[in-house]
This record gives structure tokens, sequence and C-alpha cells, in this order.
């Protein structure tokens, strides 16, 4: 028998373009290929391969479990580029829940922020996470997204780590993480 993993727990900044599975899909880059470390690690939840941002790659799987299983309710937060101006309607729709696939999304924070030259950047914190639910809730509300980052999970924040760049988590984060249950 081997002595247990020691837990370890990596803040990575994902660029457009790379895979956040462990699994290659064609030529493009993985999360995992980005860290030049030996120990084992697993991210936690995903980000489609358009999308950039927070990722949490670890070992732990009791904290990936509470990060990502819907019951646990852990905050996602995203600043979203959305094409034109959003009105009260489209964000009052979106801060209530739309139907997407015959269920209806749960409730969410969304808030207008500073207009861009191709759009609006609005900031939106949730807790479920279905597979490109961002992207087709600005489609159905006539909001194409342009730009999504995501810049926290839980209490963890990306900072200002640029694109491709990762850094160790502190003991008071991984402590910080582990209190929100």
């Amino acid at each position: 028998l081997s002595a247990p993993e020691k837990l370890t727990y990596v803040l990575l900044h994902k660029p457009r373009g790379v895979v956040s599975s462990l699994a290659p899909q064609g030529d493009r880059q993985t999360v995992r290929e980005m860290l030049p470390l030996p120990e084992r690690l697993y991210p936690v939840g995903r980000l489609d391969v358009d999308s950039e941002g927070l990722i949490l790659m670890t070992n732990d799987g009791e904290l990936a479990e509470f990060l990502t299983h819907p019951r646990y309710e852990a905050e996602k937060e995203y600043r979203v580029l959305v094409k034109g101006e959003p009105d009260a309607e489209r964000l009052d729709a979106w801060r209530r829940g739309v139907v997407l696939e015959g269920e209806r999304t749960a409730p969410a924070q969304v808030s207008r922020g500073e207009r861009a030259p191709t759009g609006t950047w609005l900031r939106i914190v949730m807790h479920e996470g279905r597979k490109h639910q961002i992207r087709d809730i600005g489609m159905l509300l006539g909001l194409p997204v342009q730009r999504l980052i995501r810049v926290r999970l839980g209490s963890l924040r990306l900072g200002n780590l640029a694109p491709g760049e990762w850094r160790r988590l502190t003991a008071d984060e991984v402590a910080q993480l582990r209190a929100i249950g």
C-alpha cells in the first residue's frame, strides 16, 4: 500500500480554447496539461471551451463534490458580455429563471455592468450550472453571449491571474471553501 496522496489545491485561470476536462478533445489543450505538477489533479466543475476564468484543480474529492453538487448550492459568479443593451424585462426574466429543455432554471442574481463597444457586461451569480446554461439563457432572451468569465467559486476569487496563470491555494482559502458548507 502506498501512503495517501497529499491534498493539493490549485487555482487556474483557464483561457478560451482550453478544455476543462481531463480527456483530450482533438488537438485542444486540457486544463491538466497546463499544470507542470506531478499530483493527480481533477477540475472542479467545468467551463466550456469558449469560456474562461476560474477553475479549481484538486485531488480532494469531498471538497469537489461539495462545490459542484446542486444540493450544496455553492455560488458561482461570472462576468458575461452580452450583445446589445438588455432591458429590465429580460434581466428580470433571467433573475426569475427561464425554461430550458422543459425545466425551469433556478433564480439567479443578475446585474448590469458597464457598456462595451459591442454590448453590455453583466454580473451573474448562480447556484446551479447546467451545461451551457448561461449561453443558452442569453440566446433565449435575445442576448447572445460574446464573452464569459468565471470570477468566483464559493469564496474563491480569480483575482488578477492572467489567462494561463495558476497558483496554489493558501491554507486559509481551503479553510474558507470548507466552511461554506
